[in-house]
């Protein structure tokens, strides 16, 4: 059966997530931004009251992906200070000016979050060169890629989710995401043979999951 984690922006979705059948929790703040980093006290809120996996965001902003010194000074605290939550890992992306990838800064994060995995978020949707990028995520040390195919959405990027799939070859995770539903995540998993799938499960406009829904994405 596939995997899911439901991206959560409150912890009304964490519980309606892992009580529908979830595997693991995406939890972030500004669901307009795309995600940001949560604040520390709802985190530790949500990590005593759900017993499945929870990833935190770690993302000082919206907008780019490329961070001044501060903003990435800022990252390292977070880390440093969501681990002593119990956390089970973090999901974060910095790119260069050009859109490749940081690969000293992301590193950096990446040893600092150990023994605790990481996810390169939908930053890698932004690449120009996207396996060449995936040898470098590899290379920082991430667990996980969340992408959509560097399409606007899954269904779009499926021939690229696919390739890369190919192309990881068991060494990292790829996890599609953006604008994946239960309407859509059969073909996408018998086109691209992924694991793991990422879904907000929000059907209504609000920022609260739907708990028939991530039941079926389940399913």
């Amino acid at each position: 059966m596939k995997k899911i984690e439901i991206a959560c922006f409150n912890s009304e979705s964490a519980l309606i997530a892992q009580e529908s059948g979830a595997n693991r929790i995406e939890f972030c703040a500004n669901i307009k931004e795309g995600g940001t980093t949560p604040d520390f006290d709802s985190t530790k809120k949500i990590r005593q009251e759900i017993s499945i996996d929870l990833y935190v965001m770690i993302r000082p902003r919206g907008g780019n992906f490329t961070y001044s010194d501060t903003e990435f000074q800022q990252m390292k605290t977070e880390i440093q200070q969501f681990k002593e939550l119990g956390v089970n890992g973090f999901v974060f992306g910095i790119l260069k000016e050009d859109k490749s990838i940081n690969i000293e800064q992301n590193s950096e994060l990446v040893e600092l979050a150990r023994p605790l995995p990481c996810t390169f978020h939908r930053a890698f949707d932004q690449v120009q060169e996207v396996l060449p990028s995936l040898e470098q995520v590899i290379q920082c040390g991430f667990s996980t890629i969340l992408t959509s195919g560097t399409m606007s959405n899954v269904v779009e990027g499926i021939s690229v989710l696919k390739q890369l799939v190919e192309k990881a070859n068991n060494r990292i995770t790829i996890m599609p995401g953006g604008g994946l539903r239960s309407t859509n995540v059969d073909l996408i998993e018998q086109q691209t043979n992924a694991g793991f799938y990422h879904s907000s499960a929000i059907t209504d406009g609000s920022e609260t999951a739907n708990s028939n829904e991530v039941k079926a994405l389940k399913s």
